[in-house]
């Protein structure tokens, strides 16, 4: 009987992870696919309910087995209750995951719709600024919800921690200058399930990855010549390892390019390329001084700007948190669409260690790479807030927690400088990673890189916990003395 040979060929599929410390998960996950089968003939039933016992799960305990692997186990119970039975028997792990996913989605939406609508006549400069961050954060959360629901898990989760960074995040533009009040104002903590949601979402995603045990996964593994990523194609590869400068655009402040500035050529490059290509667009941008706030949206994807080399080109600007930019805004370039490349550019924030957070880089790109290039400031230089990126042969200069986010980084065979803070600071932090909730799959790892003391007279530590799950790792890096003992 088909239906016998199917549910042997499961026992035998999940009879190894029983040994593992997934044998809840394995239960959930063989009963639930028991359940299907069960629901198509008696016969059937009855050898099923049979090997359910031998596992000790019976086929009503699926759905609450799985919601023990969230955080909010109540709130997961609540979407099971409201969804009809003959629906149910009809689902899998991955439908379950995507039904979390819906019901996250529009709470998020709800969100977003209330923000929309605020009377914000009682908030001040500084917290209209942040009410902004919220709203486009809270717009992303909702396309990185989208995009999750029947995607791969793997995909998924690097979106769902996305969305959880971009919830800390509208909060840390309040914080950032003090206006917790307004903060609670917020239809964030009005709408107080969307948190749960979300982190409910994240688990059983992470419950659904471990249900078709992919657990040999690499971060960032490599592929090809090991130099960069596997996800990296041949013709990006060449691109980056090619000494003839080939581009779509090309920006120069002497007038010899199509352009003068990097902002004139990405508002050119939206014109030129065509609807929903994924092809790759260059931009050279010749050696000069470009002082412009440089931002590149979602929409913009697969873009590359190749520069003539670190401290040639240089992209510069000096917004910061203590003349009224949220963290999030100071960036003096700001990267969000998939797949960016950057090649030979300085990317620098000039505001001094004295006006506290003021990023040169920030990037949410997937997929994204930044090679041969340096990042110069003094507190968040490096803002490498979300997603997947990779850094490789690069100079990264500050003060504190100046390489700083809630992404899945590696940087490798990269220089670290530690600046020398203002006379009353006597410690400096090289990272601070941004991981909020267990399950993410974020950290920051550097590795083959060497980290450097350009001064005297203060204590230079690797790391420090931001959040409660931060994961830094440094691996096989040269540290010229420049720790404490207790670092």
């Amino acid at each position: 009987m088909t239906t016998i040979h199917q549910l042997s060929f499961l026992f035998k599929e999940n009879m190894s992870i029983l040994m593992t410390e997934s044998y809840k998960l394995s239960q959930a996950y063989i009963s639930w696919e028991l359940g299907k089968l069960c629901s198509r003939r008696k016969y059937d039933l009855y050898i099923a309910v049979l090997i359910v016992f031998a596992f000790r799960a019976s086929i009503c305990a699926t759905y609450p087995s799985l919601c023990t692997q969230t955080p909010y186990p109540e709130l997961c119970n609540s979407l099971i209750n409201s969804t009809p039975q003959t629906t149910l028997d009809e689902i899998n792990v991955s439908d379950f995951r995507d039904m979390s996913l819906r019901a996250t989605l529009a709470q998020a939406q709800n969100t977003v719709n209330l923000i929309e609508n605020m009377n914000l006549s009682s908030f001040n400069k500084l917290a209209k600024s942040a009410s902004t961050d919220c709203l486009e954060l809270y717009q992303d959360t909702i396309y990185q919800l989208n995009r999750s629901v029947g995607s791969k898990s793997n995909n998924a989760q690097t979106w769902l921690s996305s969305a959880i960074a971009n919830e800390q995040t509208c909060q840390n533009g309040f914080l950032d200058f003090n206006l917790s009040s307004q903060l609670q104002s917020l239809p964030i903590f009005m709408s107080s399930d969307f948190s749960k949601l979300l982190s409910n979402s994240l688990a059983i995603n992470k419950a659904n990855i471990m249900a078709k045990q992919n657990k040999n996964r690499r971060l960032l593994s490599l592929g090809y010549d090991d130099e960069f990523p596997e996800w990296v194609s041949f013709g990006d590869r060449k691109l980056l390892q090619s000494s003839t400068k080939l581009a779509d655009i090309v920006v120069a402040q002497d007038g010899s390019g199509n352009y003068k500035t990097i902002s004139e050529a990405l508002a050119a490059a939206a014109k030129q390329r065509t609807s929903g290509t994924n092809k790759r667009f260059v931009i050279y941008v010749k050696k000069g001084i470009y002082k412009e706030n440089v931002e590149i949206m979602r929409s913009m994807k697969n873009l590359m700007l190749i520069g003539d080399g670190i401290d040639a080109t240089v992209v510069t600007g000096n917004r910061n948190v203590q003349d009224g930019s949220t963290t999030f805004r100071s960036a003096t370039f700001a990267v969000s669409g998939d797949g960016f490349i950057a090649r030979g550019i300085t990317f620098e924030n000039t505001a001094g260690p004295q006006k506290g957070q003021a990023v040169a880089l920030r990037s949410s790109s997937d997929l994204s790479i930044f090679y041969q290039c340096s990042f110069k400031g003094y507190q968040d230089t490096l803002y490498v807030y979300s997603q997947r990126q990779f850094y490789r042969d690069c100079d990264i200069h500050g003060t504190t927690d100046f390489i700083f986010g809630d992404s899945a980084t590696v940087i490798q065979n990269s220089n670290i400088y530690i600046r020398k803070p203002m006379s009353d600071q006597k410690i400096t932090v090289v990272t601070a990673q941004g991981r909020n909730n267990p399950n993410e799959n974020t950290g920051i790892v550097i590795h083959n890189s060497r980290v450097t003391l350009c001064g005297s007279g203060y204590r230079g530590y690797l790391g420090r916990p931001w959040r409660e799950y931060s994961r830094t790792v440094f691996m096989k890096c040269r540290i010229d003395g420049v720790l404490t003992p207790e670092a």
